[in-house]
């Protein structure tokens, strides 16, 4: 017999979909099965507890989860997300129930036996419920005891040469895709990046002291598996600056009709003929692309690798062979602004060790940040509030075409007063007297 009585969560339980109601009584029955197996070291019933809780959550409007300043483990100030109920009487088994977050192994590739022996921790130490992955990428241990925290990262640490991942105002987490391991459009190393620069940024990921999280993201390619561009503080993006290769025989196999288009993926439904210039040139973002006399040219210049025709026709057409990385900065979800998406600020550059030119990037922009952003201001804002064009100055990054939204939009001519003959004092008065006139 459960614990609690919840009417209003059994209703999330009602529709066609997995319900994680479902998965909270699954996982209060187990344990409560469990006890002669598992030597709990949290109370046994705090999931029920958790149910309990969301319950009367749902009941009064209002959460009954606070934060209750800061817990962790010795040496770290982030990776532990301090969690209390406001109603500790009523459910004991959540009276503190932390969070914490384990850094995600590169590409998110796991072996059994890892997983099987991370669980073990968890199920002794925590509540056994989890997050496959939070929004940062992390594996998200959901619900544990202060007293526990210091013996979770122990066995961790010692046992499985597993670290705590990020929170708080600092390096989040990077995260990246499955890279060139296994997919034909990874443009570079992703996991080799990713870990290179979680090794070589410890101290930001482990002790916060910026103005507020910082993100990196590492895309093969433009399709953006981890949602870089729309995520990532800084987003590494796949690409190639020459043309896309194209087999003419497998164009011609694709109009026709030897070849489905998209890899065979219609989800079922049957599109009718494949047509080129519906489904391909007619969509290209800018209009680079032509289909005639039965064949594919594509003007590269004007290309923005978007990455629509490849994957349309991915038999006829592959990624270019000069390859390397875009970088874009500021993207994030709303917290004091509305959402942003990443701005260009690197159109190409090489990845390649020992990463210089992309730590120094990095390294530029961080300076520039701590000195002038606000508390809880991502960089996104803060390029927004002084501009692309400062951004530009204090990294020492030229100007170019790629940094142009449109025409007289934002055309970065700089003007410093030591630099013009005279001082702005004489053009003032020049200005004044001209409207005088």
């Amino acid at each position: 017999m459960a614990k609690h009585e919840t009417p209003m969560l059994d209703q999330l339980e009602s529709g066609p979909w997995p319900s994680f109601v479902s998965d909270l009584k699954q996982e209060a029955a187990r344990r409560a099965a469990n006890s002669d197996n598992i030597e709990f070291q949290v109370p046994q019933d705090c999931v029920e507890d958790i149910l309990g809780v969301l319950e009367l959550s749902f009941k009064h409007g209002r959460t009954h989860w606070k934060h209750g300043g800061i817990v962790g483990v010795f040496g770290y100030g982030g990776g532990v997300i301090g969690r209390y109920c406001d109603q500790p009487e009523n459910f004991p088994g959540v009276a503190h129930f932390h969070t914490v977050r384990v850094a995600q192994p590169g590409g998110k590739y796991y072996k059994t036996d890892f997983l099987r022996d991370l669980m073990a921790i968890w199920d002794m130490r925590g509540s056994g419920v989890t997050n496959m992955h939070g929004s940062t990428g992390d594996i998200i241990f959901i619900g544990t005891q202060t007293d526990q925290l210091e013996e979770i990262f122990w066995e961790m640490t010692h046992n499985l040469d597993q670290d705590l991942g990020g929170s708080g105002s600092n390096l989040r987490t990077p995260a990246d895709c499955i890279g060139t391991s296994r997919c034909e459009y990874s443009c570079y190393d992703t996991q080799a990046l990713c870990y290179y620069l979680t090794i070589e940024y410890q101290d930001e990921l482990h002790r916060p002291a910026f103005p507020y999280k910082f993100k990196f993201k590492f895309d093969g390619c433009p399709n953006c598996c981890v949602a870089s561009i729309a995520r990532a503080d800084m987003a590494f993006i796949g690409t190639w600056k020459d043309d896309i290769k194209i087999d003419q025989e497998a164009v011609a196999a694709y109009v026709g009709g030897e070849f489905a288009p998209n890899g065979g993926a219609h989800s079922g439904r049957d599109w009718g003929p494949f047509d080129i210039e519906k489904e391909v040139t007619g969509l290209c973002p800018t209009q680079c692309m032509s289909y005639e006399g039965g064949k594919l040219s594509i003007d590269t210049p004007h290309c923005t690798r978007c990455m629509h025709c490849i994957n349309v026709m991915p038999r006829a057409l592959r990624i270019g062979d000069d390859r390397g990385l875009s970088i874009l900065v500021g993207a994030k979800a709303p917290i004091l602004d509305g959402a942003q998406m990443g701005s260009l600020l690197v159109p190409f550059v090489k990845v390649e060790e020992p990463y210089d030119e992309i730590k120094e990037v990095i390294e530029n922009i961080w300076d520039w940040w701590m000195e002038e952003g606000k508390n809880r201001e991502r960089l996104g804002e803060l390029i927004k509030r002084q501009g692309f064009q400062k951004m530009l100055q204090v990294t020492g990054i030229e100007p170019m075409i790629q940094h142009v939204q449109e025409p007289r939009h934002n055309p970065y001519i700089f003007w410093n007063e030591d630099e013009v003959e005279g001082g702005w004092d004489r053009d003032i008065d020049e200005f004044r007297k001209h409207h005088q006139r």
